[in-house]
């Protein structure tokens, strides 16, 4: 099962100058929990702007750059290779950035969505590829108020796609 997983703002904003926009340590902590122990795709500007391999998870990098290695990460240059690389796990996650977002739900690679939505709308330069609601059904969906360590309202949203 491939699942993308993102935080969204209500504007479908992403992130500006290759970083996060805000800082939600439910979040956080919620994508620890889902990914840990799976294997993670991502492009590379997602993976320079974390700049290491994330522990207990299985770092694959999108690139073109045939030159490009990072100590503890696979390599692929495609996303279908990076799937590839990952097809002997039940879970693969999808971790970023926009590009690759938009390509594997283009392609229509993606099982299932797990979504952070941030409840306020941000300047960005990266954005999240819109959510139809004729291919993705919401499933589960956790509300939560702004905290002393979460800034804005958000929610927990999970979407799989719907079958014909």
């Amino acid at each position: 099962m491939i699942t993308i997983i993102a935080a969204i703002a209500k504007n479908n904003a992403l992130g500006k100058n290759n970083d996060l926009i805000w800082h939600l340590p439910a979040d956080l902590k919620r994508f620890k929990k889902i990914t840990s122990g799976h294997y993670i795709l991502m492009g590379r500007n997602t993976f320079e702007s974390i700049g290491k391999p994330l522990p207990n998870r299985t770092t694959i990098i999108i690139t073109r750059n045939k030159n490009y290695y990072k100590d503890g990460c696979l390599i692929a240059h495609s996303l279908e290779e990076a799937i590839e690389l990952a097809s002997s796990e039940e879970k693969i996650f999808i971790i970023g950035g926009a590009q690759i977002y938009k390509e594997v739900m283009e392609k229509d690679l993606v099982d299932r969505l797990d979504i952070t939505l941030v409840h306020q709308e941000f300047e960005a330069d990266a954005f999240f590829p819109e959510i139809d609601k004729k291919v993705w059904k919401e499933i589960k969906r956790e509300d939560f108020k702004a905290d002393n360590k979460n800034s804005f309202d958000y929610s927990f949203l999970s979407f799989k796609k719907v079958t014909n």
